[in-house]
């Protein structure tokens, strides 16, 4: 069954002997380097007096998408051991197995050895520590450097190459899991980019549509307020540096976008995507709000900060959900609450790029973050005129519709946004198709519009 991810090939086949050949020899250093570092921690006889001394395989001309990697973030010593053990549980799992050696002193597990074991996986998976250990041993100055090197402010993290995975507050930095990229993951061993899809620990999906701008019936106020949009993201860093409005003008940009349901606030942000070349990724804010404390700042972290390295926009449906009327901290569950709203108002406020927050009524937006929209899109429901824009433009593609249609009268007649009117057509094709009929005549329709008022708690 298809997920909707989107897959971006790259010169390169599954299973490529290039591929494999790069990573094989990757792998063999990075075996070297762990043998040596176990052997100098225990005092054992070894060939080098550190692990610096291994030299790393030549990548310069590697037509590998790890070589590329690797030379387009000039990954040096540390980095590509830290994105090799990162990978290991991947390539070749049972290397790692040398880290289980327990220690007999206390019966347990070396702690400089760090890892952590999963669930599933019977093997040692790696954290932060054990980076740390086979990078620095008990060398505090390069210790520090791997510190540095997973910094949120380095490639490996801003880039989302690598992630940590912090599973308590409070326990040292160190201790994090390092998990490589799923989508690096996919790249370096296939050739294949995968956009992130919508799951348990990444609440976004990737939004798309076949429609364009001559398919949007809006106002043409609105439709102004729209080219804003467009035109800020098209020249923002251009009024920023060269119109020298850095000094007043945050880079991002945050919009509301309000109305009633159907009326195009979901078609309007993709179209801005399509019209920027952006992805646009929508975020599920059913799945956002955790009952653990944390989860949520993760999840959403894992969001914000791909969005922010990828140029993404970020549409955030129903957002009153989240961003509405804050309540009063009665219990602690309020006060969660309270925490996750103020954690998302931050990291909206601080992304660089352009948020679109939707919401079926302005009013339940909270004020405090009100104020901090560059603008405010109405999208009303449409007039008669503009319906009758959407019948003939849904229709228009089809030959179905029976000589008792009339698309005036409907449009006159009933009430309906863009959506609505898309699931009559829907529901009249259905109802010919049950008919054994090849048109879908007015009764059909009626029928259709019956329902859709229904649904509103209106009569036709």
């Amino acid at each position: 069954m298809s997920t909707g991810a989107e897959i971006i090939t790259y010169p390169f086949a599954t299973g490529s002997p290039v591929i494999a050949g790069t990573l094989e020899r990757e792998i063999a250093w990075f075996d070297a380097v762990l043998q040596a570092r176990i052997c100098l921690h225990f005092k054992q006889p070894c060939e080098v007096d550190k692990v610096q001394d291994i030299a790393a395989p030549e990548l310069a001309g590697d037509p590998s998408p790890y070589g590329q990697l690797v030379r387009q973030h000039a990954l040096g010593f540390n980095e590509r051991l830290v994105l090799l053990l990162a990978l290991m549980p991947h390539l070749r799992p049972a290397l790692l197995d040398t880290l289980f050696v327990r220690n007999k002193n206390f019966d347990r597990g070396f702690t400089e050895f760090g890892g952590w074991k999963g669930r599933a996986h019977g093997g040692f998976l790696p954290t932060c520590e054990t980076a740390a250990f086979i990078v620095a041993g008990e060398d505090l100055g390069r210790r520090l450097e791997v510190m540095k090197l997973l910094d949120e402010s380095h490639c490996l993290r801003k880039q989302g190459i690598l992630r940590i995975e912090h599973e308590a507050p409070g326990e040292p930095f160190l201790s994090a899991a390092l998990v490589v990229g799923s989508e690096y993951l996919a790249w370096v061993t296939t050739g294949e980019r995968h956009k992130p899809d919508f799951s348990s620990s990444f609440p976004a999906k990737l939004i798309t549509t076949h429609l364009r701008w001559d398919d949007l019936v809006l106002d043409p106020e609105v439709l102004d307020e729209v080219a804003a949009i467009n035109t800020w993201i098209t020249h923002s860093a251009r009024l920023l540096r060269d119109w020298r409005l850095d000094k007043a003008l945050k880079p991002g940009y945050r919009t509301l976008f309000f109305g009633p349901p159907g009326t195009g606030k979901t078609l309007t942000a993709t179209l801005i995507g399509q019209a920027a070349q952006a992805d646009v990724y929508r975020i599920d804010l059913s799945m956002v709000v955790s009952k653990y404390i944390g989860e949520t700042e993760k999840n959403l972290a894992q969001v914000f900060d791909q969005a922010q390295t990828r140029n993404w926009i970020l549409f955030f449906d129903e957002a009153d959900a989240l961003f509405g009327k804050r309540t009063a901290t009665s219990s602690s569950n309020d006060r969660h609450a309270n925490q996750e709203v103020s954690y998302l108002l931050q990291r909206v406020e601080d992304f660089p790029g352009t948020v679109i927050l939707a919401t079926n009524l302005k009013a339940n937006i909270d004020d405090a973050f009100a104020r901090r929209f560059q603008s405010m899109v109405h999208f009303p429901m449409p007039d008669a005129g503009q319906r009758l824009k959407l019948w003939e433009g849904m229709a228009r593609h089809t030959a179905r519709l029976g000589g008792d249609v009339n698309l005036v009268n409907l449009a006159e007649a009933h009430e309906l946004a863009g959506g609505a009117i898309a699931n009559v057509l829907r529901f009249g094709a259905i109802n010919a198709l049950q008919a054994g009929r090849q048109l879908i005549n007015a009764g059909d329709l009626r029928r259709g519009v019956a329902k859709e008022l229904r649904k509103e708690g209106r009569t036709v």
